[in-house]
């Protein structure tokens, strides 16, 4: 996807902004970040406790790629705002209705065939750092674009507040997730549904990692 060399300078600008904030004022460390492939259609599978994560993680992932994006579906209701749909969309965040969105999906699935995609598969936010069961939506966009999936955990952002200093938070960035056993099943719903599966357990296992691991269940 064409985006202007003013775009990108802005974003990784904003990227380092935020990075200045979360990693010098405060302790927000990054592990895991080679294994995001450098070129390909990559999606940045997290788990979602905050609302930091949101720009945190493309602190994370452009600070070790600058000047490229990193796309992110996101509520409509953020939208709304005409200063916030300008600031969010300058970013790279798009928005999506929380009912049948044929049209963000089908952006979606454009934009992982090159470029680099953030989602959260519990598709709502979990505050308690509990984990949710992923969305089978989620495992269909794979299923059809079969981008590098990297799973990633966020521990500590939940127990963050606007403005704080020294508050420790991480965020790990796994090896991609190997589907080729899956992609020979049938496109149905019960594929899609054991791949997201499969990126939620790639999640859980970075969590109990960190002793961070709590399941919905």
């Amino acid at each position: 996807m064409r985006v202007s060399i003013f775009r990108r300078l802005w974003v990784t600008f904003s990227a380092y902004v935020i990075g200045s904030y979360a990693s010098c004022l405060n302790r927000f460390s990054i592990s895991g970040i080679e294994n995001i492939p450098t070129k390909g259609g990559v999606l940045i599978a997290s788990n979602h406790i905050s609302a930091y994560e949101t720009i945190f993680l493309p602190w994370a992932v452009i600070g070790r790629f600058p000047m490229q994006m990193l796309w992110a579906p996101a509520k409509e209701e953020l939208f709304r705002n005409s200063f916030t749909r300008i600031l969010y969309g300058s970013w790279g965040a798009f928005p999506v209705n929380r009912g049948r969105d044929v049209r963000a999906g089908k952006r979606i699935n454009e934009l992982l065939a090159t470029e680099k995609v953030m989602l959260f598969p519990e598709g709502t936010r979990h505050r308690d750092g509990i984990l949710g069961k992923g969305n089978r939506g989620v495992g269909k966009i794979i299923y059809d674009t079969r981008p590098a999936v990297i799973p990633t955990a966020l521990v500590g952002l939940n127990r963050w507040k606007f403005p704080d200093f020294r508050r420790e938070g991480k965020v790990i960035f796994g090896k991609p997730i190997d589907f080729s056993d899956l992609y020979q099943l049938e496109d149905v719903k019960a594929t899609h549904q054991l791949i997201v599966d499969r990126v939620m357990a790639g999640i859980a296992e970075l969590l109990r990692g960190e002793g961070a691991y709590v399941n919905q269940d």
